[in-house]
């Protein structure tokens, strides 16, 4: 459960902080963003997992959860959110933030969610999602950033690898239950600049 604490407002972008490059620009999420997250959260998962995941596990991801999961998030900047936009329709987002893993130090931030609707993969959103978050992770003093992607996502961590910069961190390899399958997330890792 996210809760107000000045802790989770580490990242104070404004909605006067735009990133914009092409056709796409990148914002702060607000509140009236939610739904238009969660359906891209949840159409990602469905394309990206269909063969990685359970289909009830899969089916029990509904935009009603997600929705909630992220107008809380937003409220309380925990993670803080940015979105991609491609005129007015929101095409992609990513939540960053302080680690989550335990024993890390506070200069290490972590991209706890990127997400881009299929029919904007392989298009730059992600990119620039990416630096959109590596800007204010950078700007709250965080040297190193990590990431969790589960190891047969191959398109994510292709992203990751090759046009964000990350490397494997192999020692941190972490079995997840996903309903009725365990599958395995590797931590990647890089230096912010």
């Amino acid at each position: 459960e996210l809760r107000d604490n000045p802790a989770s407002r580490a990242f104070p972008l404004t909605s006067q902080a735009i990133f914009s490059m092409s056709s796409y620009s990148v914002r702060p999420a607000v509140a009236r963003d939610a739904k238009a997250i969660a359906e891209i959260h949840v159409a990602t998962w469905h394309a990206a997992y269909k063969d990685l995941m359970p289909d009830d596990y899969l089916a029990g991801m509904t935009v009603d959860k997600r929705q909630a999961y992220w107008r809380e998030a937003i409220e309380y900047s925990e993670p803080q959110v940015l979105v991609a936009t491609e005129g007015e329709k929101i095409v992609g987002f990513v939540g960053f933030d302080r680690s989550r893993d335990p024993k890390t130090r506070s200069t290490v931030g972590e991209i706890w969610a990127l997400y881009v609707s299929p029919e904007h993969w392989r298009k730059g959103v992600g990119l620039q999602l990416w630096d959109g978050a590596r800007d204010g992770l950078k700007d709250e003093g965080c040297t190193q950033v990590t990431l969790w992607v589960l190891l047969g996502n191959e398109r994510a961590l292709k992203f990751c690898e090759h046009a964000a910069g990350f490397k494997r961190e192999m020692p941190s390899l972490k079995t997840v239950d996903f309903g009725s399958v365990k599958l395995e997330e590797l931590r990647l890792k890089r230096a912010v600049d």
